[in-house]
């Protein structure tokens, strides 16, 4: 496979990862909120979907382009939402660049996922199709602040990926919020993980990019 590479774009800043050949459909991941483009699950994702056939962008949330190190501030998240939808556009303009005339996909790990899937919810012409690992549904132990306002504008197709030991979720709970999606709705669930999947230790990627292939993208293998 191809090395990855810098991406640089206002208001853009992450690392691009390109198939070979023809790219089948593009995708654009984010991070949690104590982390980064970097982040392993984010790493270990985007190298599978390139493999898989996938142009990937895995970003810096814009909170994280202007602090290294600390949590989002709840003030700042609209402009975290206007980083995705920057980065979206950039990577739609590379997919078709190299030739790509499949779905564009959006999402991320925890806040970055919740940022996206609000995003889509805001506006669907931003992408295709959403991808959501270890949707922060609730804060621990307070399930009575679901996270769900938005959900029932989502409309288009949607892979969730979750541990069963999530404290930020129940799986009873978040396939209840699957519920209310109009879009059709996919769990993936990774035996014996929590809230970061251990995706250097568990098939997480594996089973990620079999999930995008088959629900959002209609193909196999």
């Amino acid at each position: 496979m191809p090395d990855p590479e810098d991406l640089r774009a206002e208001g853009v800043v992450g690392v691009v990862h390109r198939p070979l050949g023809t790219p089948i459909a593009a995708a654009v991941i984010t991070h949690g909120a104590g982390s980064n483009r970097d982040a392993v699950v984010l790493r270990l994702l985007a190298a599978e979907l390139a493999v898989r056939g996938l142009l990937v962008a895995r970003i810096d949330l814009p909170y994280r382009q202007t602090r290294p190190q600390g949590p989002p501030s709840p003030s700042g998240a609209a402009t975290d939402r206007a980083g995705i939808v920057a980065a979206a556009q950039v990577v739609r303009d590379l997919a078709a660049d190299a030739g790509c005339t499949g779905p564009l996909i959006v999402g991320g790990h925890s806040y970055g996922g919740r940022q996206a899937s609000m995003v889509v919810a805001e506006d669907p012409s931003v992408a295709d199709a959403l991808l959501l690992t270890s949707y922060p549904l609730h804060p621990p132990g307070k399930p009575d602040r679901a996270r769900t306002e938005h959900l029932p504008a989502i409309r288009c197709p949607t892979v969730v990926v979750h541990g069963p030991s999530d404290p930020f979720a129940t799986t009873d709970e978040i396939t209840a919020a699957l519920d209310l999606i109009p879009g059709s709705t996919t769990l993936v669930e990774i035996p014996g993980t929590g809230h970061d999947l251990r995706p250097d230790r568990k098939p997480t990627a594996a089973l990620t990019a079999d999930a995008v292939l088959a629900h959002l993208l209609g193909r196999s293998g």
